[in-house]
């Protein structure tokens, strides 16, 4: 959910629904997925730096707060990295720890088919919509599409084609169900589906999304997300 830094307002309700989504894809996996994703939440909860989107702890202090060894922290740590769950920002040398932040982008893909199992309102809050159910009654998918732009009209059209096409993960987690607002005096305003959703975009998404607004039209300076 790149990486969410949870502070200012509202800033409680989006760590819990980091929490709520990592608590539903454990419990609905298999044992080794809910060890690891507890052991994710353990760190989060009691040594993560939201202010500095940072995770700075040695493998001593992990395995006592694992009650497990040392060996165990290594292995465990190596197979967040490679999920994609930690990014390790500073590697530790000459007695020095190693620091990591969250890729909350990367956390939010690997949830979202659980989020339905929270419930229609947290899907609805981090701006998705609930599963639709096949016409056989057989398969619920747990992922819905977003249909990519087939007309690129307009300066929001031709942004949501570059975007659609460059970046489509991130486009259809994030960006295909922003509308346009107004436009003028060099900027452009969208709206967002839900205050998650705009709060993740104007802190980590905006750099990329005016980018591609300013390649469909150069004279918008500015891009502002609302909901």
């Amino acid at each position: 959910m790149q990486s969410v830094k949870p502070v200012g307002v509202q800033a409680a309700s989006r760590k819990y629904d980091l929490l709520s989504a990592l608590a539903a894809h454990g419990l609905a996996g298999d044992r080794a997925t809910q060890t690891r994703t507890l052991r994710l939440m353990a760190l989060i909860t009691t040594r993560y730096n939201w202010q500095r989107d940072e995770l700075c702890v040695g493998q001593r202090e992990i395995a006592r707060l694992w009650s497990c060894d040392e060996r165990t922290v290594k292995r465990e740590m190596a197979r967040l990295r490679a999920a994609g769950w930690l990014v390790q920002k500073t590697r530790g040398s000459r007695g020095r720890i190693s620091t990591y932040r969250l890729d909350t982008l990367q956390i939010a893909e690997d949830t979202r088919p659980c989020w339905p199992l929270i419930g229609e309102d947290f899907v609805a809050r981090l701006g998705a919509r609930p599963p639709e159910p096949d016409p056989a009654g057989k398969v619920v998918r747990l992922r819905p599409a977003v249909s990519l732009p087939e007309e690129a009209e307009g300066v929001w059209g031709r942004a949501r084609a570059i975007l659609s096409e460059e970046q489509p993960a991130i486009f259809r987690a994030w960006l295909a169900r922003l509308t346009e607002v107004e436009r003028g005096q060099g900027t452009l305003v969208l709206s967002a589906p839900s205050a998650f959703c705009q709060s993740y975009i104007a802190t980590h998404l905006i750099q990329a999304l005016t980018a591609a607004v300013r390649r469909a039209d150069p004279s918008i300076a500015r891009v502002e997300v609302i909901h």
